[in-house]
């Protein structure tokens, strides 16, 4: 049996908490034998610069460049408010998107249907929602350059930041997102602003032209980012998949997320290109949720998301799509029985800790397993 090395970075706030979830599943995994795991845990985010004066260490780095996965929790929380912006928590994360070329964001909007009544929308709006948003991660407004303030004088300063892409870094994302396609409902919607941004423009022009010229079969619609935000509220089940740039897919993606109830439900997949020799890629795997700092070390975290995370690291970096689908089955199963976090509580279920999610999915999977 293979052995895969995995780099486990809990990170900040409720990260721990929600990491010690996935270390229970992965000792399960490893003691029936059904996988084989190594774990390393490393410092990203606040800890790190509490440890270290910076958001990642080069020897961090170093580990997630040598493991087959990342693992990672949350970073960030008010107490590195005023840290230098260099080393910032949320530096760390982007440090690792850069130099492990992560480019392409995977945020799956799913809507469980024992959690429909818990969105913002009408049940009928969001029940069986379940749409992929495929956001470019190494480009754009968030590395362009210049990127500055500067100081004009009589109390006034001038910010820039760069809005940057080259045709390849258009071309790499549009193909995942069309592959994707092909393995769901083959309809992708890409979206942008080319009515004012010429970032826009290069977008449209690329996209189109890779559906043209290698995935005619996928039905492709050319969405204004705007327009697409309000799609995704007023009717979200007309989308597959949505391809977007890093800004409007950051923003996007928080809005898709909110449909389905909970931020705390949403795992997310930033993925490398892969390497034709080995087949392999590099992967960092994630939840949406952030740290929530003001709920940390007091149980009350979702952990659904973490888990799901782990479940498409099986899926995208180990081939083991058959056990995410398990652990997926596991959480619908668990969230049926009326058994919820605080943050999607409804009349008449049972509110049980992190820790109690936990073990209640992995009881699910034991016998979902068997």
């Amino acid at each position: 049996m293979t052995t895969h090395k995995l780099l486990l970075l809990p990170g900040d706030g409720i990260g721990p908490e929600v990491m010690a979830e996935v270390k229970r599943l992965i000792a399960w995994l490893n003691a029936e034998g059904i996988a084989k795991f190594e774990t390393e845990d490393g410092l990203v985010g606040g800890c790190s610069y509490d440890a270290d004066k910076v958001a990642i260490t080069d020897k961090t780095v170093a580990l997630a460049k040598a493991a087959d996965a990342v693992i990672l929790g949350a970073v960030g929380g008010p107490k590195w408010d005023k840290v230098p912006y260099d080393a910032r928590p949320e530096a760390g994360l982007l440090r690792l998107r850069k130099d492990l070329e992560l480019f392409a964001n995977l945020r799956p909007a799913i809507c469980y249907p024992a959690l429909a009544d818990s969105s913002s929308l009408r049940r009928e709006i969001v029940e069986g929602l379940d749409i992929m948003i495929v956001r470019e991660l190494t480009g754009g407004v968030y590395f362009g350059e210049p990127k500055t303030i500067t100081d004009l004088g009589n109390g006034q300063k001038r910010a820039i930041d760069t809005q940057v892409y080259d045709t390849y870094e258009i071309e790499r994302i549009a193909r995942v997102a069309f592959d994707l396609a092909r393995k769901r409902r083959n309809k992708v919607t890409s979206m942008e602003k080319r009515n004012v941004m010429k970032s826009g423009l290069l977008w449209n022009e690329v996209v189109t032209q890779v559906h043209n010229s290698e995935f005619k079969d996928v039905e492709l619609e050319h969405q204004l980012a705007d327009s697409g935000g309000m799609q995704l509220v007023r009717r979200p089940k007309q989308f597959d998949v949505i391809v977007t740039d890093n800004l409007f897919g950051d923003i996007l993606s928080d809005i898709a997320a909110m449909l389905t109830g909970s931020l705390g439900m949403l795992p997310s997949a930033s993925l490398g290109a892969t390497d034709p020799k080995t087949g392999k890629r590099a992967a960092l795997y994630e939840p949406v949720h952030g740290s929530a700092p003001d709920i940390a070390g007091k149980g009350l975290a979702n952990p659904v998301a973490m888990l799901t995370s782990f479940g498409m690291a099986l899926r995208y970096s180990f081939d083991m799509g058959k056990l995410a689908d398990t652990i997926d089955a596991a959480i619908a199963s668990v969230l049926d029985k009326g058994i919820r976090t605080g943050d999607i509580k409804s009349e008449g279920s049972k509110v049980v800790s992190t820790s109690e999610m936990g073990e209640a999915i992995l009881q699910e999977i034991q016998a979902l397993h068997a």
